[in-house]
């Protein structure tokens, strides 16, 4: 660990500045929309002021976690509260803290009934988001983990479409039961750590210090990939994400799969790699086999679709799938393209459910046989709306192509017929993304109704240029953010196949012991992460 250079405790700050956004919210009358608008919108960016403020103060060259803070918390029992950010996790907090604006700029004129409800609800979100991205105590970890899942509950189940009851109950089932097996494995660890080292703790950095035996890694394992599978979602666990999706506001819909898909894949990096390096290897072919499905069935249902949420949802399956198989891959190449794909898919697929928004609050549709011809009636949405689009099918100068260059460097690396089937996915991405264009911005206005809408006003205009901006940054100059994150993947990527090699080695040589020989060494990681 690194201590604190700010002397400030900057992550508590970051979590409980959108929660105090939320209990200021509720002394405000109503009736007054406007001013619950600008109240909501001036906490979320403070807090993204607070997270630049945490990024300027960050020390690239180390893998360590900085900006710890630790109290104890039920010391009886082993939970403090621990927080900490290491390069991975403090991009994911950015994503975070930047998508919430966005997501309160966009309900601005799109959302009328029960306001403060609806802005209370988006800034808890926040909450139990940046939460679980810093976290460093499990038991904390989990509790941000469940606490992010209320909010959007409420999100869906208000203000949500005609089915929303249905998708409403079919994502919260899907969430609690992964959370369920999650639960078990951190508390099978608990005991685990507690039986070899003789203290109880739910401290991850301790628990990164102790070599499990490889039955225990195998459920544990299971356990954690049902949790964080379904979060992400991998095929099969993917049939609550277009019905969410559709029928959630455009505000649920962006945090919906620009940050919360994403606390799967970092479940797996954060926990599932370093903790359980054995079965992490040995179930590696199964999670690449599901992810590569995940990439192809994904891709062939979103050519299927009529309605543009559904498409972007089953574009997600397949998207996801891509930084499964970097993460999974477990070498340099796919787990730095992994880790950034996180980011861009978050950028790219909320700037696309953003444009779906848009349309959706002038046409109340979002079929794509409704419209046709909107580059000639709104210019300016339609130039957006296009280098989005080409970001997602990963053009050369976006955001998409340094991602996926990498994951599949490293996918190939690992396996050629993984990546030839992977490619399968990723050539069907133009099919469907430039047939949306096609059908929705380019060819004749057919409908009167869609001659007289109105382009997107200034408010619109900025929050697409703001996806833009990061779309082409990330797209040719990417430097800055692997710099962020480079020191991190490549010692966890050290780390688990070292881990890996030596608890194979040790089991060897234990197998040619006495059976009353001690078969139970402490090594690996040490309390800061870092190997011994």
């Amino acid at each position: 660990m690194i201590e604190n250079a700010m002397h400030f405790p900057i992550l508590s700050f970051l979590i409980f500045l959108p929660f105090a956004g939320a209990i200021f919210l509720l002394f405000l009358p109503g009736g007054n929309r406007d001013a619950i608008r600008l109240a909501a919108l001036g906490f979320s960016v403070a807090t993204f002021a607070a997270s630049l403020l945490t990024l300027f103060h960050f020390d690239f060259s180390t893998y360590k976690m900085q900006f710890v803070e630790k109290a104890e918390w039920i010391p009886s029992v082993g939970v403090s509260y621990f927080l900490g950010v290491d390069g991975i996790s403090l991009l994911l907090v950015l994503l975070t803290t930047f998508l919430s604006i966005l997501a309160i700029a966009v309900s601005w004129s799109a959302v009328e009934e029960r306001v403060k409800e609806y802005m209370i609800y988006l800034l808890l979100l926040e909450t139990g988001m940046i939460g679980v991205f810093t976290s460093l105590d499990m038991v904390v970890f989990f509790l941000f983990w469940e606490i992010g899942l209320v909010p959007m509950y409420f999100l869906i189940g208000i203000w949500g479409g005609q089915r929303k009851l249905y998708a409403n109950i079919k994502f919260f089932l899907y969430t609690l039961f992964g959370s369920v097996f999650m639960l078990a494995g951190i508390i099978a660890l608990y005991y685990a750590h507690g039986g070899i080292t003789g203290e109880y703790t739910f401290n991850i950095l301790k628990l990164y210090e102790v070599t499990y035996p490889q039955n225990l890694q195998w459920w544990v394992f299971l356990a954690f990939f049902l949790g964080f599978a379904i979060k992400v979602p991998v095929f099969p666990f993917h049939t609550w994400l277009p019905d969410a999706h559709v029928e959630a506001p455009t505000a649920g819909s962006v945090i919906l799969a620009g940050v919360l898909l994403k606390m799967g894949t970092y479940g797996f990096v954060r926990f599932s790699l370093p903790l359980l390096p054995e079965a992490s290897h040995a179930w590696a072919p199964f999670v690449i086999t599901l992810s590569v499905i995940g990439i192809v069935y994904g891709a062939f249902l979103a050519i299927a679709q009529k309605d543009m949420k559904k498409m972007v949802a089953y574009s997600s399956v397949s998207h996801l799938g891509v930084v499964m198989v970097g993460i999974f891959a477990m070498n340099q190449p796919g787990m730095d393209g992994g880790v950034i794909q996180m980011i861009n898919h978050g950028i790219t697929t909320g700037g696309l459910f953003l444009v779906i928004g848009m349309i959706y609050e002038r046409r109340h549709t979002r079929m794509m046989g409704e419209f046709g011809g909107l580059s000639k009636v709104m210019p300016a949405y339609a130039a957006f709306t296009i280098i989005i689009a080409l970001s997602s099918i990963a053009l050369p100068g976006t955001n998409g192509f340094v991602g996926e260059l990498l994951v599949f460097i490293g996918l190939f690396k690992y396996g050629v017929l993984p990546g030839a089937i992977a490619v399968i996915g990723v050539v069907a991405g133009p099919v469907y993304m430039l047939g949306m264009c096609q059908k929705v911005i380019f060819g004749k206005v057919t409908r009167p109704e869609n001659q007289s809408l109105k382009d997107i006003n200034i408010r619109e205009a900025l929050i697409l240029l703001s996806i833009v901006i990061l779309i082409f940054w990330i797209g040719i100059c990417p430097q800055p953010f692997f710099k962020l994150t480079s020191a991190s993947t490549r010692h966890l990527i050290e780390v688990v196949n070292a881990r890996n090699t030596s608890a194979a080695v040790k089991r060897d040589k234990d197998n040619s012991l006495p059976r009353n020989a001690s078969r139970i060494t402490h090594h690996g990681l040490d309390a800061e992460g870092g190997a011994r």
